[in-house]
């Protein structure tokens, strides 16, 4: 990977780190030198020490002081609490679409699953089409703006969605994504609705399982129980 430019903020470096974090480039538990992130960034320590605060801040990174820095282990209430607010948020949305949906949008979707069903062997590559497609469904019912606040709100979710892929077909999402959309624009939010939420619920595991699998990926249980058979992928 090229390195950053020499004057990149703690901003940039943040959002390198996190990419890795979330993508499993940084696996869950992985020590994070600041020397070494400095040098293969091409950054002084400063801006890597900062964002390492930032990412501690999002529950993405741990930092032990005298001891050092390591990626966190995946929070399944966290996972939770993402998969409900993303479901609430795209279920909604629908509800908005209008009955002549902006034509422009709708034709960028369909591109979008074209490109989907290329990628299929390519999880980075599928992963950032998922994304633009759900983007893209918000984009339609006028309430793009709130994709932030979901992306802001997923990251274990995100992490835990891959964590299981190993299982899956990316061809069934693909399917899944297409059906919602031809639900959407044949027969309105009422159709498209059920398929929706099948489709945010369509596992390859549940969260326990998943634990049970890897459980030194995951960060024990505090407080209350974690909600059983979440749904990890979208």
């Amino acid at each position: 990977m090229p390195k950053l430019a020499a004057r990149t903020n703690r901003s940039a470096v943040y959002d390198e780190l996190r990419r890795r974090v979330i993508s499993l480039d940084f696996g869950p538990g992985a020590p994070l030198s600041e020397n070494e992130l400095a040098a293969e960034l091409g950054v002084s320590r400063t801006p890597v020490r900062e964002a390492l605060i930032m990412l501690a801040q999002d529950d993405l990174v741990q930092v032990f002081p005298k001891v050092g820095s390591f990626v966190a282990r995946v929070d399944a209430q966290r996972v939770a609490d993402a998969q409900f607010l993303r479901e609430a948020v795209e279920l909604a949305s629908l509800e908005d679409v209008p009955a002549d949906p902006d034509p422009e949008v709708v034709r960028e979707l369909r591109e979008n699953l074209a490109r989907q069903e290329l990628a299929e062997d390519d999880l980075d590559a599928f992963f950032h089409l998922d994304e633009q497609f759900h983007h893209g469904l918000l984009r339609l019912a006028h309430h793009e703006g709130t994709w932030q606040s979901v992306v802001a709100a997923k990251a274990h979710l995100d992490r835990a969605r891959r964590l299981g892929l190993h299982d899956r077909s990316l061809h069934d999402f693909t399917v899944q994504h297409t059906q919602v959309l031809d639900a959407l624009l044949s027969g309105g939010p009422a159709k498209a609705r059920p398929l929706m939420q099948m489709h945010l619920r369509a596992v390859f595991d549940d969260i326990e399982r998943l634990r049970a699998r890897s459980p030194e990926l995951f960060a024990p249980s505090v407080g209350q129980p974690t909600r059983r058979s979440i749904a990890v992928w979208e």
